[in-house]
């Protein structure tokens, strides 16, 4: 018999269960332990007690009962708080996961389960090689979607099919390989011959398996079938897009502290809508997941566009669906490094010489300005949309009108400053509208008025103005001149080409009109209607090449009134009804939850601070002057609108000179809080 003084007065019998692959149960080891004994003793005691050899260097021990990770080594078991009672897993720290992509596609990947989520996307990130990982993250799916999956016995579709890089010779750009990029991400050697590779060739390794996976991340997928679409979740109201913003996991903590298990399906997204950097020569798949992200958004009525931008990007998918199908999209760019230097050197040229023409608006003394005749409309109640022309004046970040041009030198009939103003284009180039949709915040709320332009020119300059002007900027500013050819190039598209051959027997087109456009809109029109008039406006954009198309499509989509906007189901203080808010790469909108019409916009330039009081679950930003809003979250978690708002601050913080690499500390801190 032993006596317990031999046994020593403060030891204990600790069990714990060992995770193993391939073994239906865990099996149970105890070990004799001491409040003194730190981690990494636990776990070499435990690896001598099992007595298999092989590499645990990936295993850690999860704390049931605390739901965390044991990870400091050096911690013992007294600061853990371990007791005689605790149920500790001994289990692999990198786990199985399935990850649909934006394109659709699930991949099957090992992730780290005990790594902050922030730091598993950029894991994930390395291996799908997609730069700037701080603009995606994890969503969980809809628990409705889920159900409806279950109970529909269906055959497996495109959607189903899992591609599985859980292969150490897939994974070159793992934590375990350097991959094919330095941290810049430029291009490093081919590992077989020596030589250059370009930026776009296959970043898991020669083989053909890998370069079919590559294929499939970076070069769009064909359509979906009108069926599969149908059978996919669509938000129809506001209430609807705030719940698929509700499972965002919180980057401030591990998948397993957040309930996910092995071989879990989750979601990666873009979840934050700063698109930086934008580069065709090192973002092949990142442009095409992008890409196909919209896509699907429009398709699946996630975020709302007219008939006609809805026909547009019928034809920009199109076109790309064409492209994407030749051996155009599987062509690697050889003489790249070549086309680079050219570009370089021109580039270099016009900053040295040509450079003044860019230079005007910079070196000007005085600030431009707008004047012109248009058309102004306020609505009334029981009153008829009729129009009445001024002369209007656009002036600093304010608009002001006269009732003719002799008059502008007095005073005028009103002046409105355009800081923090709501624009929603109202425009139709088929019937010649050019409309502009002003929002204008007031005491009283957001003041309503409507501008009619005459042509595509005037309403890009007056539409850049006012874009300019609601962030606090005035038409001196450099990307003025680009942001009105830009809207010029989106109306240009949107332009049906009446007169340009469209095949008389469309019944010949290999095309199917119903996968390139939401089922609201493919129900409007008789298949060859749909395909004849998806031909028309594709005819403008048919000599552009396919990464040229992606990228009009993301810019178009960036040009939506609700791009990037996520919504959530809240309760501001002191009100007795619910309101939506709307938060974006820039502001927030209290939305009236009835109508859907902007009640009051507030832009992040003139926020002071923010933070969440996590009893009761409220979030309270201060703004500049002396504005104080409180609401508490009913639709989701207050963190994921914490989390929001602190990403959306850092990713403003970014630069052209800034390193490759993410500030990871200064990114938790400003999503991360205490709860």
């Amino acid at each position: 018999m032993i006596h317990t003084a031999a046994l020593g007065t403060a030891s204990w019998e600790l069990r714990v269960a060992i995770d193993q692959p391939n073994e239906e149960k865990n099996e149970e080891v105890t070990i004799r332990v001491s409040g003194d004994l730190h981690i990494g003793g636990v776990m070499f005691k435990l690896v001598e007690q099992i007595g298999i050899a092989r590499d645990w260097s990936d295993y850690g021990l999860w704390w049931e009962q605390k739901n965390c990770w044991l990870l400091k080594t050096h911690w013992t078991l007294d600061k853990y708080g371990v007791q005689a009672d605790a149920k500790l897993l001994f289990t692999p720290q990198h786990k199985l996961l399935r990850l649909r992509l934006p394109n659709m596609k699930t991949v099957r990947l090992k992730v780290s389960f005990s790594a902050l989520v922030l730091k598993a996307v950029i894991e994930i990130c390395k291996i799908l090689n997609i730069r700037r990982p701080e603009e995606l993250s994890l969503l969980r799916p809809m628990e409705d979607y889920v159900k409806k999956k279950k109970k529909k016995d269906s055959k497996e579709t495109v959607l189903d099919e899992i591609i599985n890089l859980d292969n150490p010779q897939n994974n070159s750009g793992s934590l375990a390989s350097p991959g094919l990029y330095s941290k810049t991400m430029t291009p490093m050697y081919d590992p077989v011959n020596g030589t250059p590779v370009s930026s776009t060739i296959t970043w898991f390794t020669d083989s053909p398996l890998a370069e079919q996976n590559c294929n499939m991340l970076a070069v769009s997928q064909p359509n979906c079938s009108p069926e599969i679409l149908a059978q996919m979740y669509q938000p129809r109201t506001l209430l609807d897009k705030a719940k698929l913003n509700s499972g965002w996991l919180d980057s401030s903590r591990s998948l397993m502290e957040q309930g996910i298990q092995e071989d879990d399906q989750l979601y990666l997204r873009f979840k934050y809508y700063s698109f930086f950097d934008l580069n065709p020569k090192y973002d092949a798949v990142r442009i095409n997941q992008l890409f196909e992200q919209a896509r699907w958004g429009i398709l699946l009525g996630e975020i709302d566009c007219t008939e006609e931008e809805m026909l547009m990007f019928a034809a920009l998918q199109y076109h790309i669906s064409k492209l994407s199908s030749s051996a155009e999209a599987f062509e690697l760019t050889t003489d790249g490094e070549a086309d680079e230097i050219d570009a370089a050197l021109s580039k270099l040229e016009v900053a040295l010489e040509g450079g003044k023409r860019e230079r005007v608006l910079e070196d000007i003394t005085d600030i431009p300005k707008l004047a012109d005749n248009l058309k102004l409309f306020r609505p009334k109640k029981l009153a008829l949309k009729a129009y009445k022309k001024y002369w209007f004046v656009f002036k600093d970040t304010s608009i002001s009108y006269f009732k003719n041009k002799e008059s502008a030198h007095g005073e005028p009939v009103e002046k409105l400053n355009l800081r923090g103003c709501e624009m929603v284009p109202d425009v139709n180039v088929a019937q010649r509208k050019f409309g502009i949709k002003l929002l204008i915040p007031s005491a009283e709320g957001m003041n309503e008025l409507y501008l009619r332009c005459d042509n595509e020119t005037q309403y890009a300059k007056w539409m850049a103005a006012c874009m300019l002007a609601s962030k606090g900027k005035t038409m001196a500013d450099s990307s003025y001149r680009p942001e009105v050819q830009s809207i010029l190039s989106f109306l240009r598209m949107k332009n049906r080409n009446n007169s340009s051959q469209v095949p008389s027997d469309i019944e010949t087109v290999d095309m199917k009109p119903e996968c390139f456009v939401s089922p609201k809109y493919a129900k409007k029109y008789k298949t060859k209607q749909l395909a004849s008039r998806i031909l028309e406006v594709q005819q403008n954009i048919a000599q552009i090449p396919l990464i040229e198309a992606k990228l009009r499509f993301i810019q178009a989509w960036q040009s939506l009134p609700e791009f990037g906007l996520a919504y959530y189901l809240v309760r501001f203080s002191g009100s007795k009804k619910d309101d939506i808010v709307g938060v974006s790469y820039n502001r927030l909108i209290r939305i009236d939850i009835a109508t859907g019409d902007p009640i009051t916009t507030w832009r992040y330039s003139s926020m002071k601070q923010w933070n969440v009081h996590w009893e009761m679950q409220q979030v309270t930003v201060d703004f500049d002057p002396n504005i104080t809003i409180t609401f508490k979250c009913l639709s989701a978690n207050c963190k994921i609108v914490h989390e929001y708002i602190g990403g959306y601050i850092f990713l403003s913080t970014r630069s052209k000179d800034q390193n490759e690499t993410l500030d990871e500390d200064l990114f938790h801190k400003l999503t991360g809080g205490q709860e």
